[in-house]
């Protein structure tokens, strides 16, 4: 399966992102690309006031989304944010396409490194993996990937692959935490880890996350196969759905586990 991340900056005007959406989707379309990735906050980055420019998922920019899905024959999955209960959002990832709709509410809130995306982002409960041309994927985003037990969810639903959505919080040592925690949930869950960042932006960090870029896709033996630097860039990568089965009959931890023990 060949697959497309797109790391772009986005900034606070949902039109504005829907159309770097539009020009992205077409340029992976135009090199082959069946999925197309987009980072958490595509509809507008964090540091935005986000309870005025939630919309449901019938609403224009999800509707804007599915448009451009339509007319490149892609599947897209993008970040955005959908209203929530007491004024607060969903963190959502939007999955539209040819036999494809779908969305994730993030699960693990960014309560970490100074900042609390829970004082204006409500939780999801439930994991989400979507089916394209027979291959299964799950959905994740960003916080996400500190969290195993995710990861693995997506492995028992039957998931080959993981592709992940992230407005990374820039400081020192995330780049290496990044680097590290992307690799880990490839071999621990045993799949595809296909993880797009927010390019960074070139600004000193502030508060909210913004992205750091350094995208990027492992395989399920948790080794980089394709990586991007801070800047920009369209990654196009083919994804070997047969590896993962021929990873796991060697590394066998999801065989090998016994959850019962720490029940």
């Amino acid at each position: 399966m060949r697959i497309a991340l797109s790391q772009l900056t986005t900034g606070p005007d949902p039109d504005k992102n829907l159309r770097l959406v539009e020009e992205w989707t077409r340029r992976a379309a135009d090199a082959g690309a069946r999925v197309v990735v987009f980072p958490e906050a595509s509809m507008a980055c964090f540091g935005t006031p986000l309870a005025p420019l939630a919309e449901p998922l019938d609403g224009s920019w999800a509707d804007g989304v599915r448009q451009i899905a339509r007319a490149t024959g892609t599947v897209i999955v993008a970040g955005m944010f959908t209203p929530a209960a007491g004024g607060r959002v969903a963190n959502t990832l939007l999955a539209t396409g040819p036999g494809v709709e779908a969305s994730y509410d993030k699960i693990h809130l960014y309560d970490a490194f100074g900042y609390r995306e829970s004082d204006s982002v409500a939780a999801g409960s439930a994991t989400t993996v979507i089916d394209v041309d027979g291959v299964r994927l799950g959905l994740a985003t960003c916080y996400d990937v500190r969290f195993p037990e995710l990861f693995r969810a997506h492995a028992d639903a039957g998931a080959v692959a993981t592709l992940l959505a992230a407005s990374w919080g820039a400081g020192p040592g995330k780049l290496k935490q990044w680097e590290l925690l992307v690799r880990a949930r490839a071999l621990d869950a045993t799949v595809w880890l296909a993880a797009v960042d927010q390019a960074n932006p070139g600004a000193e960090p502030g508060p909210a996350p913004t992205g750091i870029g350094h995208s990027r896709v492992v395989g399920p033996d948790g080794t980089v196969r394709h990586a991007l630097g801070a800047e920009p860039e369209l990654l196009v990568a083919d994804l070997d759905v047969d590896e993962v089965a021929a990873v796991r009959q060697k590394t066998s931890v999801l065989a090998n586990r016994r959850p019962e023990v720490w029940r």
